[in-house]
């Protein structure tokens, strides 16, 4: 039996997925890693939207798994990949919900990227 508190969305702590609409391009050292018109938006309470990019339009050749995890109580258990191209900065910049809780059973076989760890995530 687990002892990680599973939690659904609702009023108090919302979460909606939509599709994100825009050709979106992620970039690290000068390198395509993840380029898509299927990107979604998952908007999580107040937080700012995160988007999440299927794994079939991203270069997985360009990421390594890492031994981090994480857990939501709200999406389950979290996977990370690094980005080696991207050096220090790019570690575990990359995560995914490898089988999300079935609430946001959208984002499985999506990845997000941190802002902060890669060079450009561009919405055109």
């Amino acid at each position: 039996m687990s002892d990680k508190p599973v939690k659904i969305p609702s009023a108090d702590h919302p979460i909606t997925i939509t599709p994100n609409g825009h050709h979106v391009t992620v970039t690290v050292a000068g390198r395509v890693i993840a380029e898509t018109d299927r990107a979604l938006n998952l908007q999580e309470a107040s937080y700012p939207a995160v988007i999440y990019i299927p794994r079939a339009d991203t270069d997985m050749s360009q990421l390594t798994g890492t031994d981090h995890t994480t857990y939501c109580p709200y999406k389950g258990d979290c996977s990370y990949f690094s980005i080696p191209a991207g050096g220090d900065k790019a570690v575990n910049a990359v995560w995914s919900y490898e089988h999300p809780y079935p609430s946001v059973s959208d984002i499985a076989g999506y990845l997000a990227f941190y802002p902060d760890r890669i060079d450009a995530l561009v919405e055109r």
